[in-house]
This record gives structure tokens, sequence and C-alpha cells, in this order.
């Protein structure tokens, strides 16, 4: 069990290493060289050409004023400046409100948390259970066991106080949920209403389009919508399967590369002696030719290829998928589309608003419906056996990455694991990294999942993989280490025992993991957040492409790799965080000052790369509030029974009962939001609609 010299050591090392990671990043980010590593942004939307540098050859490619060393931490409050109506013209809806998921942790967990410490501290502090469990009943603990429940006798009064905490922090969590859902729904109808004109926004994705013997795929669609939408249909574009197609114009657009390369190189020559290549292996043997008559060639050849490609493609009707993007004069009319079923038969002629260009996942357009209720049911099976068979090697590592379990095991470490410092050090950091390591391939893992199912969108596949990664950390993170964590070898006395003694007996063991989840938010929280502004892994393979690969200014604008958000990874991250935080307000209030860090902090990092670096895949208008707003909710209802469970063992017998009004008011308020809100988020309002059409009418 931590104790609060291994918290402060594992406290002291995490501090430390975000502060270095910070200087590292604040050098890196002053040279020219790197300019495009930590400002790629910029460079993607054609407001920086080149770094800022300090003149000659050395100015080039390392920064020379020496003042501008000075201000190391100067990109905090540059991150914070940019206002969000700014903001979102420049990187999005979606980036802005992923930023607000953090914002939303501040304000739930801020007062939370200064109302749990004035309060429930001292009633937690003021008691002397654990001291005399220790003497009569040789029960261990530590100082920081003294601030939680678990310091307060059975059937004591002062329970009282975690249940007034307990309805104040469902009140005020709920509150903000809902101020933030009516701002978001807000934000995102205006930010559609107010978009520039994109042909998707008066696009229909048809999938399931039935075979007719006498008509074509495209026939077919064309007559279907002149007859069911004959004022408003404008057009459409069957969905081809062009794989060798692709595979030609990726072909042709390196060869048209290395030809803008070896021209540039001869223009810039001054002896006037023209590129010679060979036509062997990479480039290294073989017959020798002159390079831009070979590449000239090449290119013309592949042109034509192209064009024979694509013309077999539009006449073979095995290549036509049956699905179709058609498209309606008004948005209007997309949207009654859209939202209507168009036959009888349920299964034909699906419809659904076609997403943004970059959104579209384009190998799933062709899914037969039947497939797709397979594939559901297929994948939903394996996620239930990844979740809970993962379980397993995690509980069992867990149980070796204490001082206990590598003693058990390797009992000639015990002089060297004794020492004080390497003591605190393993109970205060081994868990959490050992954690942090086992969770590094589960979003791949997830992602290949979803694709699978059948989504047809980029967006859609984030949103099901970050439900799932949810899942998991609620199984494995949370309850496997609440449970399995603390006490492997009494893993199979916890599963053979009644459904309704299992809140209990993990209510019993959340105390006992407090200290283990806070060694896990500095790992995770602080270290983690922090090592994500370093970009090392991007900075290391664009200076390995720009030296390796990099021909002409395109390559080396492709070689910039900035990513995104990650909404699939860094939304289930928060989602733990919301969980935890909520979870141990009334049991264990030391915990929150480590969740308000994380969210300062991560909100302050995010902001400054949603800025300066991350390049945003789609835009999806925020169209995953309403999975953060449930899930958070779901974590609300999860401390609530387990607090119920945790009370329970106490024998408070007169003060328990009334928690359990508190599901069911979460739950009805949650049922209240679910009908008021997320219909915007889910369906196009028609008034919107119309009103955007008024507009443009009034305006032209």
């Amino acid at each position: 069990m931590a104790t609060l010299q291994d918290i402060g050591v594992s406290a002291g090392i995490n501090i430390l290493t975000a502060f270095i990671f910070f200087i590292i990043f604040a050098f890196l980010r002053l040279q020219p060289f790197n300019d495009r590593v930590y400002f790629s942004k910029w460079y993607l939307k054609g407001l920086r050409s080149s770094p800022a540098s300090g003149g000659g050859f050395a100015g080039r490619f390392v920064n020379l004023d020496l003042r501008s060393y000075l201000k190391f931490l100067h990109w905090m409050p540059e991150a914070l400046k940019m206002p969000e109506r700014e903001l979102i013209d420049h990187a999005g809806l979606d980036s802005v409100v992923y930023l607000r998921i953090y914002w939303l942790g501040l304000k739930i967990f801020a007062p939370i948390a200064m109302l749990a410490w004035a309060v429930l501290v001292p009633v937690n502090w003021t008691n002397n259970e654990l001291e005399l469990a220790k003497h009569l009943k040789n029960v261990t603990s530590s100082d920081i066991d003294k601030l939680t429940i678990s310091n307060i006798p059975e059937s004591s009064h002062r329970f009282w106080a975690h249940i007034v905490m307990a309805y104040a922090f469902t009140i005020w969590t709920c509150y903000m949920l809902m101020k933030e859902y009516e701002t978001v729904a807000n934000m995102r109808l205006q930010f559609v209403a107010s978009e520039a004109r994109r042909p998707d926004q008066f696009t229909v994705l048809v999938r399931n389009v039935p075979p007719d013997p006498d008509e074509t795929v495209s026939e077919l669609v064309e007559h279907f919508f002149l007859v069911n939408h004959p004022d408003n249909y404008l057009t459409h574009q069957v969905v081809y399967n062009a794989n060798k197609l692709a595979d030609l114009v990726s072909k042709k657009k390196k060869l048209q590369n290395w030809l803008d390369y070896y021209q540039l190189k001869y223009s810039r020559n001054n002896s006037q002696t023209r590129p010679i290549t060979k036509l062997g292996c990479l480039g290294l043997c073989g017959q020798k030719v002159d390079a831009i008559e070979h590449y000239i060639s090449e290119v013309d050849k592949t042109s034509k290829e192209i064009a024979e490609e694509r013309e077999n493609v539009v006449n073979d009707q095995k290549s036509i998928m049956p699905a179709s993007f058609v498209s309606f004069k008004t948005r209007w009319a997309a949207a009654v589309c859209a939202q209507t079923t168009q036959t009888r038969n349920p299964t034909e002629w699906l419809t659904e608003w076609a997403a943004e260009p970059r959104d579209v996942y384009w190998p799933n357009l062709s899914i037969p419906y039947v497939s797709l209720t397979v594939r559901n049911l297929v994948m939903n099976v394996a996620f239930f056996f990844l979740t809970f068979f993962f379980i397993i090697p995690i509980a069992f590592v867990q149980s070796l990455a204490t001082v206990e379990g590598i003693e058990k095991v390797a009992p000639f470490l015990k002089v060297i694991i004794e020492d004080e410092f390497v003591k605190s050090l393993i109970q205060g950091l081994l868990a959490g990294i050992v954690l942090k390591l086992f969770l590094i391939f589960l979003p791949g893992i997830l992602m290949t999942m979803s694709k699978f199912e059948g989504f047809t969108s980029v967006s859609s596949l984030e949103r099901r993989s970050a439900s799932r990664y949810y899942i998991f950390n609620l199984v494995n993170v949370f309850l496997g280490n609440v449970i399995a964590g603390a006490a492997f070898e009494q893993l199979n006395s916890f599963l053979n025992q009644s459904p309704n003694q299992i809140p209990k007996t993990i209510g019993m063991a959340i105390p006992m993991k407090a200290t283990f989840f806070i060694t896990y938010i500095m790992v995770d929280g602080w270290a983690g957040v922090a090592g994500e502004i370093l970009m090392l892994k991007p900075l290391i393979i664009y200076h390995l492409k720009n030296a390796l690969l990099v021909k002409t200014e395109k390559d080396r604008e492709e070689a910039m790799n900035p990513g995104s958000i990650g909404f699939n990874t860094g939304e289930p991250q928060i989602q733990l965080y919301f969980l935890l935080g909520l979870v141990y307000a009334p049991v264990t209030p030391m915990l929150l000052p480590f969740i308000l860090i994380f969210f300062a902090l991560a909100y302050v990092v995010y902001r400054h790369q949603i800025i300066n670096v991350y390049n945003q895949e789609y835009e999806s208008a925020a169209a995953f509030w309403p999975d953060v707003h449930g899930r958070v909710i779901t974590a609300l209802i999860i401390s609530q029974l387990l607090l119920m469970g945790l009370i329970g063992t106490k024998h408070a017998a007169l003060a328990a009962p009334f928690l359990i009004a508190l599901p069911v008011i979460t739950i009805s308020f949650h049922r209240f939001c679910k009908g008021r809100y997320e219909p915007a988020f889910i369906r196009y309002p028609l008034q919107v609609s119309f009103f955007y059409i008024s507009v443009k009418f009034t305006a032209t």
C-alpha cells in the first residue's frame, strides 16, 4: 500500500519529468529546422512559408536569438489568447468542442474539490477508526487512508455528510452538463447554418440499392429519385470499385514527383549536364538513361493507362457498387431525404447524410445490410472476450508490480527493494507505468474492429472505437484494478459472490486503490500529457524523411505528420478521469487536486497543439457530444452505486437508503437531456435549413 512518502516521490518524479519535457520542447520549437514539426498547421494552411531565422547560414538551422530562450514557457499564455470564435475558424468546431471537454472537467471538479476538502476531509480526518483497527485487528493503513471514508467507524452519523455531499456533487454535475449540452448544441446549429456552401451539405448517401435486371445502378437511382423527389433531385454519383485505378493514380503521382525533382535539379545545374538515372533495382544498377526524358515518357504512359482503366471501370457493371451519392437542389430537400424512410422495405434505399469528402471511409460503402448485422454481432462477441480475458494478464501483472509481488517472484531482490527510495519508486510509479504499457496496442485493435463493422465515415469509426475503449477502461483499468489488482488471489471468491454482494465488495476495495489511481494520474495525466507536446515520434520521422526521401517541396509538405486530436484515444482517457473524480470525490477527496491539475495542464497543452500542430482529418460539427454527455452520466451513476455499496458495508442502515434516489434523479435528467438536446446532433432541423435558404436568397 502506497504511503504519503511514495506519493511524494512519484509526484516529484512526474513533475520533474513534465518540466524537463517542457524545457526540451521550448528549445526544439525555437529551432528553425523544427519549424515544420511544431508549426505544421500554419504551413498546411498556407499562412507560413518559412521559419523566422536569425540570418546567415547558421541562422537557418539554429535560433541565434538568446533572448527567445528566456521565455521558454511563453507558449502557455500564447495558447490561451486566441478567442473561441477565431479558433473555430482556424481549427474547426470539432477541435474547439473537444477542448471544451477539458474545460467541462475543470468547471465540474474545481467546486467539487473545494467543497470536498472543506467538508469531507475534516469529517474523515477527525476519526481514529484506522488507528483502532491497526492495534486491535492488525489492519495496515497509511496516513492517506485517514483522509478517506475508511476512517469513519461503522454506523456513524458522520455518513450523513457524505450523503449530503453526494447530492451536492450530483446536482452540480448535472447542472454543468445541461449548460454545456445546450451551449454545444447551439454552437453546432450555428456552425452548420453559417458554413460556406459545400456539396456534402446538399448530398445524401444512399446504400443498399436493390438490383434490377432491366436497369443499371445509375439508371435505377436516377429513376427512383426523379419519381419520388421530382422537384428537388439534382444529380447523383454511383460508387465504383476502382482499386486498380487508385493504384495507377498513386503510381503517376510518384513518377510526377521524380520528374519534378530532376527538372528542378537540371534547372539549378549551371553546367547544363542533363541528369542521368539507372533503370535497375532502386536506380542503383542497370542501363543509364536521361532521367527527364525517362520520367516524361513514364508519366505519359501511366496517364494513358489511367484513361483506359477509368473507361473500363465506368463500363463494367461489376465495378458499380449498390451505393450512390445523391445531390439535391436545396439543403432542406437533402434533410428531408436523409431523415425519412424511402420505401416500405426498411432494408433497401437506406439514406443518411453524406459525410464530407475527407470523412468518407470508402471501403465500407458497399457492405450489404445483412452483412452489417452479422459483422456487428461478431465484433460484439469478439470485444466481450477481448475485454474480459484481458483482465487476467492485467490483474496478474499488477499484482506483481508491487513490493510484495516482486518479493514473491524474486526473493533475491528483497535487499534492494527494501531500500526506502526504491520502495517508494516501485509503489509510486511501477504499477501505473505497467498499466500504461499494456494499453499501447489497444486503440489499433479497436479501430480495426470498428472498420470491420462497416461504418461509412472516419468520424463514426472513431466514435465507435472510443465507445469500446471507454468500456474497456471501465472494466479493466477501473474495476479490474479495484478488484483483481487489489487482491489477485481473492479473485475466485469475488466471482463466486451473488450479484447483490458485488457492489459492496467493490465499494470496500475502492478506498484501498486510491493511491494506485493517484500514481496512474501522475504518470498518464501529468508526464504523459507533457510528453504529448514534444511530438517526439513525428519529429524523428520528419527528419528521417527529410534526410532520405524528400526531393521536392511537395515531398517536404507530405513529410509533415501533424496528426489530429485522436478522438478515439483521447476522449476515453478523459472519461476515465471523470469516472475517477466522481467515484472518489465523496470517498477519497485527496485524489481531486491531481485530477484538476490534469484537466488544466491538458487544456493548455492541447489548445496549443490544436492551434499550431494538429490538422483535423474531418469536420463532424461536434457530432460526438452526446457520447461525451452519456459517458459522464454513466460515471455519475457508477459513483452513486458504489457509494451505496460502500456505505452498506459500514452498516449505516438509516443513511444508505437516501442514496437510492440519486440514480433515479440522474437517469431522469439524462432522459430529459436526450430528448431536449440530442436531436440536434442526429437529425438536421428543417427550420435551420429553411432559414439558411432564406438568408442566402435575401442576400442575393
